[in-house]
């Protein structure tokens, strides 16, 4: 979807049916959501919806793109110069507040994982690659400089991934399994302990 030249009218409902179609691929996955889905619950008709997005392949794309936008972006703050710690515990933070506010976002990239990523694997060998490989090289410096006790950096970028992002794709049996409901003051809690724990494995003493 381009926003150059349209209306602002255009790009709002570009927006409304960009989220509506999070939350359809994220509930029914790519072969289970239908573009009727995505135009019910953004509240338009699918001839106006078709104005916007021509496939279900296109919509997919978009989403996966915005996903990707929105979860990459935090690790490519990671400043080389910046307290080992201050920058990790950010990193941390900024990427459990995601999983809080955008849970649907994180199933979606799970979901296309999980199939193989038969649409993500050309983003996942350029984009996502660039960007992790960016954050690692800091990492790497912090470590090279003796600020950080020695650690695989994509390995410490992985864990942190699948600590925070747990908090998105397995909400369910984490209430279960806790009896919390988990609002905002219990993923500040959550992030704490994440910080605690991983920090407390590689910052130098």
């Amino acid at each position: 979807m381009q926003t150059e030249g349209r209306s602002r009218i255009q790009i709002r409902n570009g927006r409304k049916i960009l989220q509506a179609g999070e939350q359809v691929f994220a509930q029914f996955g790519y072969h289970g959501a239908t573009l009727e889905k995505v135009a019910e619950l953004a509240d338009m008709s699918q001839p106006n919806l078709h104005h916007y997005f021509k496939t279900k392949a296109d919509l997919y794309l978009a989403v996966i793109n915005e996903v990707l936008t929105v979860w990459l972006e935090p690790l490519g703050t990671l400043d080389a110069e910046g307290e080992p710690e201050t920058e990790l515990r950010a990193y941390i933070a900024r990427k459990m507040e995601l999983a809080r506010i955008y849970p649907a976002a994180s199933r979606i990239f799970a979901h296309e994982i999980l199939l193989g990523a038969p649409v993500l694997q050309p983003i996942l060998d350029t984009q996502v690659k660039a960007v992790v490989d960016r954050g690692a090289a800091t990492i790497r410096h912090w470590v090279e400089a003796g600020r950080l006790e020695p650690v695989d950096p994509h390995h410490l970028i992985f864990m942190i991934w699948g600590a925070t992002q747990h908090y998105a794709d397995f909400m369910p049996q984490i209430r279960a399994v806790t009896g919390v409901r988990y609002k905002k003051v219990d993923f500040e809690a959550a992030r704490d302990s994440i910080c605690e724990i991983i920090l407390r494995g590689i910052l130098v003493r």
